[in-house]
């Protein structure tokens, strides 16, 4: 698995339990949802990505994108 596919299922996974959060135990848990979406967006502009980062010093071997 490339760094970029571990990235994309990281946040998506992420995304997914936030809005189980937000569904199943309180309203507020939304604000993780727009916490990620925030992450995601200035990643793609800035080419920062603190998850890249983590998985990159557990070994997962770089993508195209975060290089």
């Amino acid at each position: 698995m490339s760094l970029d596919r571990a990235v994309m299922m990281f946040a998506g996974f992420m995304v997914l339990v936030s809005l189980a959060l937000t569904h199943w135990v309180h309203p507020t848990w939304i604000w993780l949802t727009v916490f990620i979406g925030l992450n995601l967006l200035q990643a793609s502009i800035t080419g920062f990505c603190p998850a890249a980062m983590l998985f990159r010093r557990l070994g997962v071997r770089p993508g195209t994108a975060f290089r």
